[in-house]
């Protein structure tokens, strides 16, 4: 699944992409991502945001192979935004990193 909202003029961000964990490691994200990236193509969009935790590795192992850059650092997004502490790799999820792409 993939969900994408246009932000501004001439600017998409992903805001949600998930995989059934059964089906991870096959390809989808990947194809999700850049069916993203062709859809805004075809919008006339000319940057791709998102954002993921600094403690999504595989993410952003993801983002980054499919050419998104960081860009910047929101500094405990997770800690402000969300009510309980969260835990991703064994480390307490705080800081969102945002990534671009232009086309």
């Amino acid at each position: 699944m993939v969900v994408l909202l246009l932000t501004r003029p001439e600017t998409l961000e992903i805001v949600n992409l998930a995989v059934v964990k059964e089906y991870r490691q096959q390809g989808i994200g990947t194809y999700l991502i850049n069916y993203s990236l062709e859809w805004a193509r075809n919008k006339q969009v000319k940057v791709v945001e998102v954002g993921t935790g600094s403690t999504s590795f595989n993410q952003l192992y993801l983002y980054q192979k499919c050419g998104f850059r960081v860009i910047g650092i929101d500094s405990d997004f997770f800690v402000k935004h969300y009510e309980k502490p969260l835990f991703e790799n064994g480390l307490q999820l705080r800081d969102m990193l945002r990534l671009h792409q232009y086309l």
